[in-house]
């Protein structure tokens, strides 16, 4: 939240998951019902993930739920209210899914070919198949950094093609809280 509110993030590509985690924290402070600031299991919690799911349903999108107040922080509140252009790609085994969720994989990928022509530096964190499938789209020339706890990752990504890719083997949050820092230190 702090790097789009800090003008560093360009253009989101997500999944379903993502979005829907992000939106089941904000409203319920649970993922898939474990409270995240103590870490206790909350009762029934396991069906929040697909109650914050129907609730942005039956609003109709991730922007009207900012717009009326039901959705009042995380991720993709910021992308919102900063005019932060997100793209969430579904797949098979997603719940839902969310309304701004593209099922079609083949425009999926064509939104994605579009959004990636001007893009000069991509952060990748915490996502195999997106990472992997925005890093077949990229030119060669776009400079990307792939962070993720599973080496395997990284190596699928370079080893596909995207040559250009630095890995960083880190859990995504201690790697994003250095990288917030660092930022906040730059003039």
């Amino acid at each position: 939240c702090q790097l789009i509110r800090g003008g560093y993030v360009n253009r989101l590509f997500a999944g379903n998951a993502l979005a829907t985690h992000d939106i089941e924290q904000a409203i319920f402070g649970t993922s898939l019902g474990v409270r995240l600031d103590c870490g206790d299991i909350v009762e029934a919690g396991h069906e929040h993930h697909l109650r914050a799911i129907n609730r942005i349903r039956r609003i109709g999108s991730i922007k009207k739920a900012v717009e009326t107040g039901v959705l009042k922080s995380g991720i993709m509140y910021e992308c919102v209210q900063h005019n932060v252009p997100f793209l969430l790609a579904g797949s098979i085994r997603d719940d839902g899914p969310l309304p701004e969720v593209i099922t079609d994989t083949l425009e999926a990928q064509r939104q994605m070919r579009e959004q990636i022509r001007d893009v000069t530096f991509c952060l990748m964190v915490a996502t195999t198949l997106h990472s992997i499938a925005v890093g077949n789209l990229l030119p060669a020339w776009v400079k990307v950094a792939c962070v993720d706890i599973s080496p395997a990752t990284v190596t699928k990504l370079m080893d596909r093609g995207s040559t250009q890719t630095v890995g960083i083997v880190s859990d995504a949050e201690p790697f994003l809280r250095a990288l917030v820092a660092e930022l906040e230190k730059t003039p």
